[in-house]
């Protein structure tokens, strides 16, 4: 009877580890003396958030969390969970109390869909440690989790799987499931099953799972090809539970970062219809006008952010058309990534040349003292000179003169361009 359950179970389900040494990745949490592992080995388990992309264990471990620490093991999605589910499972964990068991551990899916009300209803429970919150998230827990609760958890990032981990993972399945041991499989080819599963290993198990299943034969061998065909034919078997939400904001970025507003509202209606939080999508078109619009068009951000708000208060249907005018707007902008550029190249400078010292001139000089050691001894002030600007060396002596911000080729950065060289001279010169 086991059997007949197990194999009716999705690969996916089957194959979910029990115990962390059977868990495959995360190697900076659960590996060899790795903090989530030391604290999961002392017992002393606090509550804590999972962030990380789909598919990359976080349900499995918060299961193997329970599962180790041998503690009573609740778990919500918060898609179709509200106040009142919370509660019960705090009343539950309550009871539990007085046999002198561990807490419970709580563990809610996808916890950055909580509204402020149903966060509010874990708070007193995690505070008084009626039950340990295991929170799972694909946002970043500082924008979807309110302070207080942020506060009581500790944040665990979650990596995408490599392609090393993702490969152990097929042939662990091909040799140890129950059901694909039974046949002959053989993984000749692995480059079209690692594409379509973007580092996500449920994906994998699924496409491994549909091309077996495709093939009603014993002897199979997985080739690009194949994997290729199988998906086409099954597309709505691959994309099981929205898993397709990161292909489809991905094609909605790059059709607004290629300029095709047509593109860019299709991509926005899949997304509205399938029922996208409001908010990832604001969010994403808030970045997508500094990344990629940038200072072509700095008035993009304005209504990025005007978008942001308007959609906060509104909701759906109506925010729909305040989403269209914003895809459309920033699609239609020209577009620069000079400002993303600027910083990524001066974060990798810093990392470079480490913590380089603020030369004298520029240094703030509230006290006699640091008068008199030389701070802030021959500073311009800007505005005493005409145009206010006069040329002085503001970064430190060891990258003097460093380039780091290039104008994009755009109507409004050949102005600021023009500007610069009229103000700098030869320092911006191309």
């Amino acid at each position: 009877m086991t059997n007949a359950i197990s194999a009716n179970q999705p690969l996916a389900e089957r194959l979910r580890p029990k115990v962390l040494d059977n868990y495959i990745g995360q190697e900076h949490l659960v590996g060899k003396n790795a903090v989530l592992r030391r604290m999961i080995e002392s017992g002393n388990l606090a509550s804590l958030i999972l962030w990380g992309p789909p598919g990359v264990g976080k349900t499995t471990l918060a299961k193997i969390i329970a599962n180790t620490l041998e503690r009573p093991f609740f778990i919500l999605s918060a898609i179709n969970s509200g106040v009142k589910d919370v509660r019960a499972i705090i009343e539950k964990a309550q009871k539990q109390q007085f046999f002198n068991r561990p807490n419970p551990i709580l563990f809610i899916d996808e916890i950055h869909r909580f509204s402020k009300s149903q966060q509010d209803s874990l708070l007193g429970a995690v505070e008084n440690g009626t039950i340990t919150l295991i929170g799972a998230t694909t946002e970043n827990p500082s924008f979807e989790v309110i302070s207080p609760l942020l506060s009581r958890c500790q944040v665990y990032i979650l990596e995408p799987l490599s392609r090393d981990n993702l490969i152990q993972l097929a042939k662990s399945a091909i040799q140890k499931d129950v059901e694909l041991k039974k046949k002959q499989i053989t993984l000749k080819e692995e480059k079209a099953m690692l594409r379509f599963s973007g580092g996500d290993a449920r994906k994998l198990l699924n496409v491994l799972e549909l091309v077996v299943l495709s093939e009603n034969k014993e002897k199979i061998e997985i080739t690009d090809e194949k994997v290729t065909s199988c998906l086409q034919k099954n597309l709505a078997a691959y994309d099981k539970q929205g898993e397709m939400h990161y292909d489809i904001i991905s094609a909605f970025i790059k059709s607004v970062r290629g300029s095709d507003p047509d593109a860019a509202v299709y991509w926005l209606a899949r997304m509205i219809e399938g029922g996208e939080d409001v908010k990832f999508i604001a969010r994403r078109m808030l970045i997508l006008a500094a990344e990629d619009v940038g200072l072509a068009n700095p008035n993009a951000l304005l209504l990025a952010q005007s978008t942001f708000d308007a959609v906060h208060q509104i909701g759906y249907p109506e925010s729909r058309i305040v989403l269209s005018e914003c895809a459309i707007y920033l699609a239609t902008s020209p577009k620069s990534n000079s400002a993303y550029m600027a910083i990524n190249t001066a974060l990798e400078l810093v990392r470079e040349t480490g913590n380089l010292s603020v030369p004298l001139h520029i240094r703030n000089a509230p006290t006699k003292l640091m008068k008199e050691i030389g701070y802030g001894k021959d500073y311009k002030y800007a505005h005493a000179y005409e145009g206010n600007f006069t040329e002085q060396e503001f970064l430190p002596g060891e990258i003097k003169n460093k380039r780091l911000y290039h104008p994009g080729k755009n109507q409004q950065e050949v102005k600021i361009m023009e500007r610069l060289k009229q103000w700098w001279g030869k320092k911006f010169e191309e």
